[in-house]
């Protein structure tokens, strides 16, 4: 479902058709009026292409950071999620040996009981 969406940005009008909803669209063009609008004041003699360039590179470095960031977390979790398996499997280990053990000491006690009723 394409919606056909109206923007101001920078006093002019943009319509644009999209996929998303037409207030996601809107907070996003406010988002970006705001930011160039913001860089120009900070640059008074920035153009509004000038400064409609700049803010796009800072949202495209922030966009690649935040990829970065994610594809980071994602391999922390990997490998946390690697550490639970195998402390998992450590602690199979150690049940399975526990419960030998236990038998062994059982069995023990058995010979050690039957050795004093003889």
């Amino acid at each position: 479902m394409n919606n056909r969406v109206k923007v101001v940005i920078c006093g002019k009008t943009y319509t644009i058709q999209t996929e998303e909803s037409s207030s996601y669209v809107t907070k996003l063009a406010k988002d970006l009026d705001k930011r160039i609008n913001a860089f120009m004041d900070e640059n008074a003699s920035a153009s509004v292409t000038a400064a409609a360039v700049m803010v796009g590179l800072e949202l495209m470095d922030e966009a690649a950071r935040t990829v970065a960031d994610s594809d980071h977390i994602r391999a922390q979790i990997k490998g946390y999620v690697e550490e639970a398996a195998n402390a998992r499997i450590e602690a199979e280990q150690s049940q399975r040996e526990a419960a030998a053990l236990k038998k062994e000491l059982e069995s023990l006690r058995k010979k050690l009981a039957d050795g004093e009723n003889a």
